[in-house]
This record gives structure tokens, C-alpha cells and sequence, in this order.
């Protein structure tokens, strides 16, 4: 594998791993409601375990409000109890055909335990990047000892991996930033 080939295949992961953070944030429960917070809950249905996404319409009526509309009535219930056992906090309430999910208000300790959580998600992005940083550099390490690239070659391998490194991390860090101002201020 080429020097250039080692760079783009690293900033692809990187990619993917800002990408994995935000998608990480937006299920974080800020006091709006959004289908994120419950599409991938897994409810035991049809003798499987399927994403309520995959067994309902999903819609926001109001700003803290999540209906749930089951395609199938039946599933009403296994839905209702895959919530429930869910580490949401929230209690649904089946009306009919649907459920309803009402976000209460959040208290600033349960803010606070929210920003630790997005803190802890951004770590853990971070690490990852660093990860794919080691990883590119091994890469390039070891192709300049098969004698395929020049020691100046090399150094401005490691200094462009770098430089995507502190990239990603900036970006990962600009994401905590705005979820942690969306938390605190909603």
C-alpha cells in the first residue's frame, strides 16, 4: 500500500468515527423530543428481537412529545415493554393503537450526568481517532523499512496523519461543545 493510500484510508476511519460520535450524540436526551431516542430500542416481536423503527411510524406532534404508531397492532405491547426496560426513564403510555412517550423536564443534576455522558462519548471518539493515527503510522513505519518510501517521505506521511488527527479531534471537540451548550440550555 502506498504512503497516499495509508493518509486516505486513515482520514476514512476518521470520518466514520466523527460520524459514530454524532450519531452517539443524538440520542443523548436533551428535553426535545427526537426519534433517535427510541428508533433502535430492540422489542421482542415475531420471535425476534426487531428496532422499534423497524415496527412503527415514529413522529414528534410536540417539542416534548414521541407517538409512536405500530404497524401492526399487536406489537403494540412488546414495544410498550422494550421501552419500559430501556434506560430512557420514560414511562410510555399505550392510547388505543399507539404510544405515547412525554419527555419530562430535566433537572440540572440529570443535565449534568448528560454532559459527563457526551464527555465520556467524545473521549471515546477521540481514542478512536488515536487509534487509527497509530495504526497509519505503523503502516507507514513499515513500508519505509521495506525500503518502499525515503526517510522525507515518511516524516511527511506521519506529519499529514497528524495533521488529521488534530482535525478530527477539533471536530469531535466543536460536536461536545454544541451538545453540551444544547443540553445545558434546553
Amino acid at each position: 500500500m502506498t504512503m497516499d493510500d495509508t493518509i486516505l484510508e486513515a482520514e476514512e476511519k476518521m470520518i466514520k468515527t466523527e460520524e459514530v460520535v454524532q450519531h452517539e450524540f443524538s440520542g443523548l436526551r436533551t428535553g426535545r423530543a427526537s426519534p433517535v431516542l427510541v428508533e433502535n430500542i430492540l422489542a421482542e416481536v415475531y420471535g425476534s428481537h426487531m428496532r422499534i423503527r423497524e415496527l412503527a411510524g415514529i413522529t414528534i406532534p410536540e417539542p416534548r412529545m414521541i407517538l409512536i404508531s405500530p404497524w401492526d397492532v399487536t406489537t403494540v405491547h412488546p414495544i410498550e415493554k422494550a421501552i419500559q426496560k430501556s434506560n430512557l426513564g420514560i414511562n410510555p403510555s399505550v392510547q388505543g393503537k399507539t404510544i405515547r412517550l412525554v419527555l419530562p423536564e430535566l433537572s440540572t443534576e440529570r443535565r449534568q450526568e448528560m454532559v459527563k455522558l457526551a464527555h465520556k462519548l467524545a473521549e471515546d471518539g477521540r481514542v478512536a481517532v488515536r487509534h487509527v493515527r497509530r495504526d497509519a503510522l505503523e503502516a507507514v513505519r513499515k513500508e519505509s523499512k521495506a525500503g518502499g518510501v525515503t526517510e522525507d517521505q515518511e516524516k511527511t506521511a506521519e506529519k499529514e496523519i497528524q495533521k488529521l488527527t488534530d482535525e478530527y479531534i477539533a471536530k469531535i471537540d466543536g460536536h461536545l461543545a454544541n451538545k453540551e451548550k444544547e443540553i445545558l440550555t434546553v
